[in-house]
Order: structure tokens, then sequence, then C-alpha cells
């Protein structure tokens, strides 16, 4: 195989001898592809499934990306088996028991700390071994597509195996503890019997037992915060009021939105219930929810970083999880998407994110613009992800948006509520974190400002009753 002038031959895919190598046939690149979509499913699910309750906020976080990176690889797997005379797919299909144990097992784990092993110390790293071997074993001219579909999720699984090999030393979990080894074994049996996690191995023989998820798992999504969150119940200060009231600044404005994006963690925490608990959609609904819920987490992120920006610790603010912890504890899964759809659809006015935008180029702070800009962005496609997959269960979009309102209404008496039974005071937290900006910027603070006290006891937390935008 001679090339002209030496120009890389094959596409540049490889060299000429490892295009000689006889491969995968299809059958057999099919059953592996389907047990790597096996492990990406299940991994998405005990992504999603363990978000509100991880009181952890980096792990919450975390959970969320790799939620959504899991997701794609789903998609992608999918669409690959399709293409390789696999009608019916067959996707559906538990690929061995032994493995359905293993995941079973690390989705069952009691504790944060046994879920993070068993994700990142033993299912990362199956995964990652078996398509190293896909791409080492197969033909990667006559198999591109799936040597393409092995690289990317490759790339992106390094990643999230760095992530969980940090935080497992961080949280002092290596060496695991004696406890928490014998569970690991279990695991490992589960693996070995599977014949690994692409079958290509020797199957070990063995009796396996399950633990933890010997009876059926019971899903929590009562949201869980780590100290931190001091108040989660606080609904003392209303954001949207602050915002959209002409007689405040709009620097001290960017700093009530940065409390907005932070408080967004209970999006992602109320969005998982309804992935977990909606069963039956096609693969594309669980694809456009986990990039939305992702979506939701990293405009926290964009928060925790504007308080950084500005040298203010976030934490003075009570961020509070009333939102995730009602739905969740009292809407169906059908009734928070609702609502969720129905607060998208009042960001999509210019009373919305435009407004947003354009107060932070109002206030000249380049960090908020550019949150701003894109946290805009991702709405407009958060609002056809609910056109597409929320109002196509009703009549029309007047009805969906109808149902979606009077849901969120079901929840709007829970301030008093919580005040009486005491899990908040609904302390006024504001004038802290508005003297520390005035503190770390330099600037006098504005009486006016600083004497801010609006609740959320008679207004619900988004744009209708505030700017009629909805």
């Amino acid at each position: 195989m001679k090339s002209y002038r030496n120009v890389p031959p094959l596409a540049g895919i490889c060299s000429p001898q490892d295009a000689l190598r006889e491969g995968l046939p299809v059958d057999e690149c099919v059953r592996r592809l389907k047990r790597y979509h096996y492990a990406f499913k299940r991994l998405h699910q005990t992504f999603t499934a363990r978000i509100p309750a991880e009181p952890i906020y980096e792990l919450k976080m975390a959970f969320s990306l790799h939620a959504h990176l899991c997701a794609e690889h789903v998609g992608d797997l999918r669409k690959r088996v399709g293409e390789m005379r696999e009608p019916p797919l067959g996707l559906d299909v538990v690929p061995e028991p032994s493995l359905e144990i293993f995941f079973d097992e690390i989705l069952s784990a009691p504790t944060t700390e046994e879920l993070l092993l068993g994700l990142y110390a033993r299912a990362i790293q199956a995964l990652q071994a078996a398509l190293q071997e896909h791409m080492a074993a197969t033909n990667p001219v006559v198999d591109q597509p799936s040597v393409r579909v092995c690289r990317l999720a490759l790339l992106e699984l390094a990643d999230i195996a760095a992530f969980g090999s940090q935080t497992i030393t961080a949280l002092g979990l290596n060496p695991p503890s004696a406890q928490q080894s014998e569970w690991l074994r279990l695991l490992d049996d589960a693996l070995a019997a599977a014949g690994g996690l692409d079958g290509t191995k020797d199957r070990a023989a063995a009796t396996l037992t399950r633990y933890y998820s010997a009876k059926p798992l019971q899903f929590n999504f009562v949201p869980r915060r780590d100290q931190r969150f001091a108040d989660p119940f606080n609904m003392g200060v209303n954001a949207e009021a602050f915002i959209y009231n002409p007689d405040y600044p709009p620097d001290a404005k960017v700093l009530m939105m940065f409390f907005k994006r932070l408080r967004e963690i209970d999006v992602p925490e109320m969005m998982a219930s309804i992935i977990v608990e909606t069963k039956g959609k096609p693969w594309e609904y669980y694809r456009a929810m986990s990039r939305q819920l992702w979506d939701e987490a990293r405009h926290a992120l964009m928060g925790e970083v504007g308080f950084a920006s500005l040298g203010v610790d976030w934490t003075k603010a009570q961020v509070n999880f009333s939102f995730s912890y009602a739905l969740n504890t009292m809407l169906t899964p059908l009734e928070r998407h609702g609502v969720l759809y129905f607060i998208e659809q009042g960001l999509m006015p210019k009373a919305g994110k435009r407004f947003e935008y354009e107060l932070a180029q109002a206030a000249r702070n380049p960090i908020s613009m550019l949150c701003q800009d894109y946290d805009w962005a991702d709405e407009v496609l958060h609002a056809h992800i609910g056109r597409e997959w929320y109002v196509a269960d009703f009549k029309n979009a007047a009805e969906a948006k109808n149902f979606g309102d009077q849901s969120w209404s079901k929840m709007f008496w829970n301030y008093s509520k919580w005040a009486d039974e005491g899990l908040t005071q609904h302390r006024n937290w504001w004038p802290d974190v508005y003297l520390e900006y005035c503190r770390q910027t330099g600037i006098k603070p504005d009486e006016k400002v600083l004497a801010y006290h609006e609740t959320y006891e008679t207004t619900r937390a988004d744009l209708k009753e505030v700017t009629g935008s909805a």
C-alpha cells in the first residue's frame, strides 16, 4: 500500500498494518456495543437518581454533568447499533444477569462513599477498559464508525474518571474500609461472572448474592444539602421583586441575579425525579431532559462563579431548596414538568431572560453579561424541549401552559407552613450579602437597597405576578 508522495493513506485513520487486522465481525461488534449501551444507560440512571438526595453540592453538580454525558453516549450507541442490520434493536434487553446485579448494587448503594466507589472505582473503569479493548480488537477501517463512538466516549470517560479518582482521594476512601472492600468484591465477582463488562473474558463460576439490591429500591427524591446550606427552607428574600423594581441600581441587581443563578441547584433536583419516574418515552426524551438538567446545574455554577468574581461568600445567601422540595413531595412527574414549562414560557418574553441580559449590560459587569448571554440561549433551547416533550401530552399549548400554572399554585401555601413547623424563620439574609459586596468593592451602601425586605409569602417565585410576562 504505497501512497502518492507519502500522503497518509486510508484517510489517516490508521497504518496499513492496522488495516490488515482481522477485526470483529458485525455480530460480535454489535454484541459488544449493546453491552456498552447497557452500561451507559445504567450509569445515566444512577447518576440521575442520586442527584436530589446527594447532600454535597459539588457531587450534585458532577452527577448532573455525568448523567448528561452518559445520555449522549447512550444515544450515539443506539444510533450505531441501528446502522448494523439490527431491526429490532433489542436495546432494552438486559445483556447478562450478573451485569444487572452489578449495576443494581451500585444504584442501591446506601451511602455517598459506597456510591462513589462503585461508580468511579469499578463501573467507569470497567467501561473504559471495554471500550479500549474494542478499539484494539476491531478493524479501524471497516468499523471506523464504531471506533469513533468509542474514542469520543473514552475522551469524556477520562474526565469522569479523573473527577472520581480525585473525589475518592479527597474523601479518604482510598483505601476503602473493610466493609466497603467486601461489597466491592461482590461487584468484582459480578463482573467476573459476566466475562467482564464486554463479555470477552472467561466467565468465573460464582454464586452471586445480592447485598444492597436484595430489596426493591425506593428512590429518595427529597432534596438534601450539605452544611453550607444553613437554611434551605428560607424564602425570606424575593429575588424577582428586587430585580424588576426600577428603584434599585443595576449593580445590586447583578448581585441578586448571581443568587438566582446559584439557586438553580433546585432545578436538577426536581428534573431528576421527572426523568427517573417518567417511563416509556423514546430515548431522545431522556437525552433532551438530561441536557436541560445539566444546563440548569451549569447555571448554578455560573452563580457560584459570579459570587467569587465579586469576592462575596455565597454561603451568606440562604440558597433554598423550597422549589425542588415542594415539587418532589407534592406533585406528580407530569405536574412537575408542567411547572417547569410554565416558568420557561414566562422567561421567553422581553421581560424575561432578555431583561436579565440587558440588566447585566447596564451594570457593566462582564461576568454577569457572559453568564446571562448563555443563560438566555439555554432557556430558548429549554422552551423548545418543553414544546417537544411536554406539550405533546395536551390538546394544545394553551392547555399545557394552564396545567402548569395550576400545578404551580398547588404548592403556594408552603411559606407559612414551613415557618409554623419550625423549619425556617425566613430570615432576611440580604443585608449581610449586600454589605459584604459593598466592602469588597469599596462602594458606599445604598440605604434603600440595604433596607430591602420583600418575601415570597404572597408571591410565587416566577415572573407572572412580578412582570405579567407569563
